[in-house]
């Protein structure tokens, strides 16, 4: 299956794992919570779906690569114990904690929660004399004699032996312990992850045209030769930070991430092409619906792959706006949940209303400490936290040294009210952008294949779709006759933001 397929199918597994009886207990005891084997391809995305259930259902994370642990890292190292069973004096050995337990009892202290995943990757690669230990953990989640903390959800991965010299085959005894999962890698559904995190657009558009390139891996006469979704996404990141810094973007750089001689010239040759395409079309005249003549008429004549860099273009710089818009709301939307706890507050305190609104500043910034520990909170959560604190900040520098609750309160109101209004000033200016999309790609593509993948990405895309399902888009909605698409994605963002509450 592909790798969304293979998250619902973990997700599915956690909620069963995680529910609990009338009486708090577990319904499925840890000892039958059978831990999920994801089995696929190295670079596939096996970890980054752990992070991102770990981050829908607000548990922690912990993830170990089992290559490097020994008997005793994972058992605990042996000592003496001095005993006494009947009248007879005797020595045994027992074990100290294993490195892999104390470390979920750390989190769970540090962090205060309850609930998480263990992620044990490569666990088919463990030494020899590791394995008949690994299959007690596995049926028991149990370390020498300390076990895993109920509430904590066992999900490991591998990969298959033609990937990776070290792996052992697991007997039948330990596979009738796992609910194993095969991965393999698809591009369309790595494409909706792409657009949703900001890959480079060079990368999508590069790999629309050439999908036979997003996931290679051969052996030649020089060793072995491959391509991941891993190396895909690591080299977006490099070449976003390159281009802030104003440092080129070259083959050689592009062949540490796509370690394939021929993919790697071939998409560095169409990087450089997709640069000069991202100088002339000056995509943000075409967002602001003041692109120039020549620009149209050069879009209209150009060839289809160019037409799709062109595409691949305005999405990114249309998504980036969009995205920042639902962010900030979601900030705005925190704040207010923040401020209506204040008020009900400022009647019950002796505190200066300064020194009370800081200590809200202060209990947000525990839970965004607890969330980064725990992997409990995605990059967009801790962003739009840390826009939350900063704000809260702000509020209260405004109002120090006013004694009056009443008067207080309503400083902090009048400025909330400004950064509503900027909001809904930036909503209307994305809307704008969003139109004036759609109206450049009904004069310059006609019928064409560009209008139905802006159309198709622009529903596929969450923030998109919640956009639009929030503040609705005349031009959007006059291409989306049927409206299936755009349904089935606004019930899965009513999915989320319930399972959020």
């Amino acid at each position: 299956m592909n790798i969304k397929d293979a998250k619902k199918q973990i997700s599915n597994a956690m909620k069963a794992y995680f529910a609990k009886d009338k009486n708090g207990e577990y319904i499925i005891p840890i000892d039958k919570q059978r831990p999920v084997f994801l089995m696929g391809p190295p670079g596939i995305g096996k970890t980054a779906i752990m992070e991102q259930v770990a981050s829908e259902m607000g548990v922690g994370l912990l993830s170990y690569s089992m290559t490097h642990h020994t008997r005793q890292s994972a058992l605990g190292l042996p000592f003496i114990e001095h005993k006494n069973y009947k009248g007879m004096e005797c020595d045994i050995s027992e074990y100290t904690m294993s490195e892999i337990i104390s470390a979920v009892y750390d989190m769970m202290e540090d962090t205060g929660i309850e609930e998480g995943i263990l992620f044990l990757d490569e666990i088919n690669c463990v030494s020899e004399t590791l394995a008949p230990i690994m299959l007690q953990f596995l049926q028991y989640k149990v370390f020498g004699r300390h076990r895993v903390p109920e509430g904590w959800i066992v999900v490991t991965a591998g990969n298959p032996p033609e990937y990776n010299n070290s792996v052992r085959e697991f007997d039948i005894v330990t596979w009738d312990r796992l609910k194993r999962i095969d991965v393999e890698p698809d591009f369309d559904v790595w494409k909706e992850y792409a657009y949703n995190t900001g890959i480079h657009p060079a990368i999508i558009t590069y790999l629309e045209i050439k999908k036979a390139d997003f996931y290679s891996i051969e052996t030649t006469v020089d060793g072995k030769s491959f391509v991941t979704a891993r190396g895909w996404d690591d080299l977006s990141q490099i070449i976003r930070v390159y281009e802030l810094q104003n440092i080129e973007v070259d083959e050689d750089l592009i062949r540490q991430y796509l370690q394939n001689k021929k993919i790697a010239k071939s998409f560095a040759n169409y990087f450089d092409l997709f640069k000069k395409y991202q100088s002339d079309y000056q995509v943000d005249t075409i967002l602001d619906g003041k692109a120039a003549n020549e620009i149209k008429e050069r879009a209209k004549a150009a060839r289809f792959d160019e037409r799709l860099s062109l595409v691949g273009l305005i999405l990114d710089a249309l998504i980036g706006e969009i995205k920042s818009t639902v962010n900030r709301k979601a900030v705005i939307k925190q704040i207010h949940s923040v401020l209506a706890k204040y008020k009900v507050s400022l009647a019950e305190t002796d505190k200066s209303p300064s020194e009370l609104l800081s200590e809200f500043s202060a209990e947000k910034q525990r839970t965004l400490e607890s969330g980064r520990k725990s992997g409990s909170m995605s990059r967009e959560d801790i962003a739009v936290t840390k826009e939350v604190i900063s704000a809260i900040d702000e509020l209260a520098a405004a109002i120090t040294g006013e004694t009056n609750s009443a008067k207080a309160f309503s400083a902090v109101k009048k400025e909330f009210n400004k950064l509503v209004k900027n909001l809904k000033k930036l909503t209307e200016n994305t809307g704008r952008k969003l139109d004036n999309t759609f109206i450049f790609a009904e004069e310059v593509f006609p019928g064409g294949q560009e209008i139905l993948i802006l159309m198709t990405e622009i529903t596929a895309n969450y923030y998109s779709a919640r956009f639009i399902s929030e503040n609705g888009s005349k031009e959007y909605f006059k291409h989306n006759d049927e409206l299936m698409f755009y349904e089935r994605q606004t019930e899965i963002i009513s999915e989320i933001e319930q399972l959020e509450l």
